[in-house]
């Protein structure tokens, strides 16, 4: 088999961009936390890089993409990586090796459940994170990526999500508001960031990657991936600058975590749309996903719900938007290959992708919720006041991040 080898090269790049992902993420909640909790945030996300990948390779992968079980779920043809030989190639269209694709889907997984952990800093057990992570996987990412990626049941009704928006942000950001309303509030209260220095170099690090996340989406180099990555810069920076806008008018100063939370916003709204939409309404997009994130966010604070790291107004709250504004402004003429949305006349499509992202959105709620519930009886899921005191650094892991 004569691989395509500008293809190929692009998609390892994006494959290793979209991992760069993952500890950006450690970077940016680990910035957001207090100096004694830094090291038990970033572990969560750098040791879903260890477990996601002995998970994908035992049967997540099988799992995603291989056969189909009532829609809902692959079969375990895969498992192991049965079956997969060095020639095989994943698609005649780009010509890629199908361990390429392997790789660069074991990236998403391993990222999506670390977006979660941002909600319930300070407050879980690592043994029960553990728990949790792969339980989730399992109950929740896998079948989500077979529906809508793998050729389940939402896929052939016809819903589009070009990298993600309900696969990764809608039901991680739903599974973190279930863990919040779970775990409750922390009993020892945080005040602000340690570190925005950390915080932006997080922001940076994840920009960077998304380029490979939605760029990379088009699983080969022609137009469309060039109109996803202009449609991730340009939905990030009108975001941010939204964001921006508003908190300043707000507070009359203008706030450096505001413009980096925004942009990250931003990126979570268009992830659905990037190959889909055109760059005008990328931008449009962009300035709706600052407003209402922000909007999300300013909810919660009201609501006194103790999303500490704003996943579900983020992510939660921006992935879902995405898959409703992909419904609204998607057009064949920019890509012949997705859709026309509610702006061109198809009002079933607009109608397919809010009812979808809204029942994965009540099922990854309900579902996370459950398994806490279920976790807690096999290992307590939230920690003691002394705990939380003392830091988790040391609490849990006995090191710490600064010596004083």
């Amino acid at each position: 088999m004569q691989f395509d080898t500008g293809n190929t090269g692009f998609m390892l790049l994006a494959t290793s961009l979209v991992m760069l992902m993952t500890p950006g993420l450690a970077f940016f909640y680990g910035g957001l936390v207090g100096r004694k909790n830094v090291l038990a945030i970033m572990i969560q996300s750098f040791v879903s890089m260890g477990v996601t990948t002995v998970l994908w390779y035992v049967c997540g992968y099988s799992l995603c993409f291989s056969g189909d079980v009532g829609g809902i779920i692959g079969n375990l043809d895969h498992a192991f990586m049965a079956g997969i030989t060095l020639n095989d190639t994943f698609s005649t269209n780009n010509n890629i090796p199908l361990l390429v694709f392997i790789a660069y889907q074991m990236m998403f997984a391993i990222i999506t459940p670390a977006l979660i952990t941002g909600a319930f800093t300070n407050r879980v057990s690592f043994k029960a994170y553990l728990i949790f992570l792969v339980g989730w996987l399992l109950i929740v990412y896998f079948p989500f990526c077979h529906m809508v990626w793998g050729g389940g049941i939402l896929q052939q009704w016809g819903v589009l999500d070009f990298a993600g928006g309900i696969v990764v942000h809608a039901i991680a950001g739903m599974a973190a508001l279930a863990s919040v309303f779970f775990v409750g509030k922390r009993k020892v209260a945080e005040y602000g960031p340690h570190s925005i220095p950390l915080v932006a170099l997080g922001t940076g690090l994840l920009w960077f990657g998304w380029y490979g996340f939605n760029a990379g989406s088009e699983l080969q180099v022609d137009a469309v991936t060039g109109l996803a990555f202009l449609n991730t810069d340009v939905a990030a920076s009108f975001a941010g600058v939204t964001w921006l806008i508003i908190e300043w008018a707000q507070s009359k100063k203008p706030k450096f975590v505001g413009l980096l939370t925004g942009s990250v916003a931003g990126l979570a709204t268009i992830t659905p749309a990037a190959g889909f939409v055109s760059t005008h309404h990328a931008a449009l997009i962009g300035i709706i996903a600052g407003g209402v994130c922000y909007l999300a966010v300013m909810l919660k604070n009201k609501l006194k719900w103790d999303d500490a790291l704003d996943v579900w107004g983020v992510h939660g709250v921006g992935g879902t938007i995405g898959i409703i504004l992909l419904g609204v402004f998607a057009s064949k003429a920019v890509n012949p290959a997705g859709a026309d949305g509610l702006l061109n006349g198809d009002i079933a499509f607009f109608f397919k992708e809010t009812v979808a992202v809204l029942g994965a959105s009540v099922y990854a709620f309900v579902v996370s919720y459950l398994m806490l519930v279920i976790i807690d009886r096999i290992t307590p899921v939230k920690l003691t006041e002394k705990e939380e005191a003392d830091g988790l650094d040391s609490a849990l892991h006995g090191e710490q991040a600064y010596f004083e």
